[in-house]
């Protein structure tokens, strides 16, 4: 038998295989176990070359492949921080949800955090350190993506927190931004404002803040309210970029009287720097954010919000990805969402608010 790169002579290894075949060892795994996720060209391959090599399957270390270790993974990733958490707060609380319901079922729960330049997507459930991944955060989904669809490769159980749309690779519980963001603009409409911002990415590489954004244009287009665009600003979730999202704002000129963030900490941010330049929140301009994160509720103004339901989401991510694990149907799932209304916002207006002198000075 001739000698294997990266091997001493001897018996043939899986690894082998894999080498030999062009695929990954855990695919070998997969496809000697009569893996429904293997395709059929790609298991006859396998199996001509574990022919080939005269492998033969360990049959103790087979059957300890399929024993569960009864642990989920909760892999977050790394999102830029005002501190040295590089957490999401908003995440934080979906800790918590997720930790109680993998305790009520029994399971150990792994927390991880993950650098989104990192192998993650080749660890935990090939290595038995849990039988399931949960994801949460992703930076941009569109270079996301691509990691997902070698988790589906693999035959890693997941499920992960975003939007839920068709198409996309495993199974996915999320709010229901559309009608969130559509909520948020409604009740800014009904309190007279008629020059909305929005303020976060409306890209497909940020799904969930672009159906926020979608959410906002219904309302307006049903109001009869222009969407201008000068008034959508890119921003990623961080107070310092809904800062300088305002800052943009201001600069360019078009008045505004509302702000919708996509997200507590753009809008924290933007509330910030509108103080800053002494225009009064909510008199002058509404403020309303997304998430309903502590910080919230203790803004001065307190910030009005979009609530998103973190037991709840917490629950179906660890029913789902269980569902998977034991092989039950499982199917991705949309939570509704509820507008918290706080003081940023202000009594009903009975009038357009004129456009504030900072925006006027900004632009000259």
């Amino acid at each position: 038998m001739e000698k294997l790169p990266g091997r001493t002579p001897g018996k043939a290894t899986s690894f082998d295989i894999a080498y030999r075949a062009g695929v990954s060892q855990p695919t070998v795994s997969r496809a000697l176990r009569g893996s429904p996720q293997v395709s059929e060209e790609t298991r006859k391959r396998i199996l001509a070359v574990a022919q080939q090599l005269n492998y033969t399957v360990d049959k103790n270390a087979s059957n300890l492949r399929f024993q569960h270790s009864n642990t989920l993974a909760l892999l977050i990733f790394e999102d830029p921080t005002s501190d040295d958490s590089a957490i999401n707060p908003f995440f934080v609380a979906m800790l918590g949800s997720v930790t109680r319901a993998c305790a009520q079922r029994g399971y150990d729960l792994l927390v991880s955090f993950q650098e989104q330049a990192g192998d993650w997507h080749e660890q935990y459930e090939d290595s038995r350190r849990a039988d399931g991944l949960i994801l949460l955060g992703y930076g941009d989904y569109l270079q996301y993506r691509v990691r997902l669809e070698r988790l589906i490769a693999q035959g890693t159980h997941f499920v992960r927190w975003g939007a839920v749309e068709a198409g996309q690779p495993g199974l996915s519980i999320g709010s229901d931004n559309c009608q969130g963001g559509y909520d948020a603009t409604r009740h800014l409409i009904a309190l007279g404002r008629r020059q909305l911002a929005f303020i976060g990415g409306a890209s497909r590489g940020c799904p969930e803040f672009l159906d926020r954004y979608s959410g906002f244009q219904r309302a307006l287009s049903e109001a009869s309210v222009a969407v201008t665009p000068e008034l959508q600003v890119d921003a990623i979730t961080t107070e310092e970029a809904g800062y300088a999202a305002t800052e943009e704002l201001l600069r360019r000129g078009a008045p505004f009287d509302a702000i919708v963030g996509a997200s507590d900490l753009i809008a924290l941010g933007a509330m910030h720097c509108l103080q800053e330049h002494h225009i009064d929140v909510p008199a002058q301009v509404s403020v309303v954010g997304f998430d309903d994160i502590p910080a919230a509720g203790l803004a001065n103004p307190p910030l009005t919000t979009i609530a998103q339901n973190t037991r709840r989401a917490g629950e179906v991510l660890v029913e789902t990805l269980l569902r998977q694990i034991h092989n039950d149907p499982a199917q991705g799932q949309v939570l509704p969402t509820r507008l918290v209304v706080r003081r940023s916002c202000g009594a009903n207006a009975q009038c357009p608010v004129p456009p504030h002198p900072a925006a006027r000075s900004a632009s000259r």
